[in-house]
C-alpha cells in the first residue's frame, strides 16, 4: 500500500514539473503567429483594451473587472439554436473544474446585445447553473463587442476582410487570455480535446 501511495506522488510531482516547464507562447497578430518571447515593456505588444460591458447582474463590468486574472473568452447569443449551445455546455464544464480557482475568470460576450438584456442573461444564466462568480455573461454597446471581438481577440477565422458590425459574428473559438490581458491560446469550444488542452494551459499560466 506504502508503494502504491508512492507511486501516486511520484507520478504527480512528474506531471506538476511537466507543466511547469511548458511555456505557452503569446500571440500578437490576427494570424496566431507564435512568439516565444514579448518586448521588455508588455504595452508594446498586442493586448486586449480598455472596454466598458455590462453583466448579468447588471453591474458594470471593465478591463479594472479582469486585472490579475487569466481568462477564457467567447462570444455567443442566447437565442442561437447551434454551436451555442454546446459552447455553453463547454462553459459549464470548465466552470465545474475551475469553480473554485480564484485566478480564473469565464467571459461569455453576447453578438446581440439589443435583444440580449440584463434580464435575459440573467435568466439565460439561471438555466444554464452559471455561477457569477466566475463566469459573467456580458452585454452592452454592439461596436464595443464586435470590435472587442475582431480587432483584439481575434476571434474569426478570416480576419483578411475588413467588417463591421453589420456582418454578424459567429465563431466556436475559445480564447485563452493571461493577467496581462495578452493572447496566449486559441481554443475550438465544440471539440472536447480543445477543451482539455484549455484546461491544461490554464494550468501553465498560473504557474508563471
Amino acid at each position: 500500500m506504502k508503494r502504491f501511495y508512492l507511486i501516486i506522488a511520484l507520478s504527480v510531482s512528474m506531471i506538476a514539473c511537466k507543466e511547469k516547464s511548458r511555456k505557452l507562447p503569446y500571440y500578437n497578430t490576427s494570424d496566431y503567429t507564435p512568439v516565444w518571447e514579448i518586448p521588455d515593456n508588455p504595452n508594446d505588444f498586442h493586448k486586449i483594451r480598455a472596454f466598458s460591458l455590462i453583466d448579468q447582474e447588471g453591474k458594470d463590468f471593465t478591463e479594472k473587472n479582469i486585472e490579475n486574472k487569466i481568462c477564457v473568452v467567447d462570444f455567443f447569443f442566447t437565442s442561437c439554436p447551434g454551436i451555442c449551445l454546446e459552447m455553453t455546455n463547454s462553459m459549464y464544464e470548465l466552470q465545474q473544474q475551475l469553480v473554485e480557482n480564484k485566478n480564473v475568470l469565464l467571459l461569455s460576450h453576447s453578438v446581440t446585445p439589443e435583444q440580449d438584456s440584463v434580464p435575459v442573461l440573467a435568466q439565460y444564466a439561471i438555466n444554464n447553473k452559471v455561477d457569477y462568480n466566475i463566469w459573467k455573461l456580458l452585454t452592452g454597446s454592439k461596436n464595443e463587442i464586435y470590435n472587442l471581438g475582431r480587432k483584439f481577440y481575434f476571434v474569426e477565422e478570416d480576419l483578411g476582410e475588413d467588417r463591421d458590425s453589420s456582418i454578424f459574428l459567429h465563431t466556436e473559438n475559445f480564447v485563452l487570455i493571461d493577467k496581462n490581458r495578452i493572447i496566449r491560446g486559441i481554443y475550438n469550444g465544440l471539440d472536447k480535446t480543445s477543451m482539455e488542452m484549455l484546461v491544461a494551459d490554464i494550468q501553465v499560466l498560473e504557474l508563471e
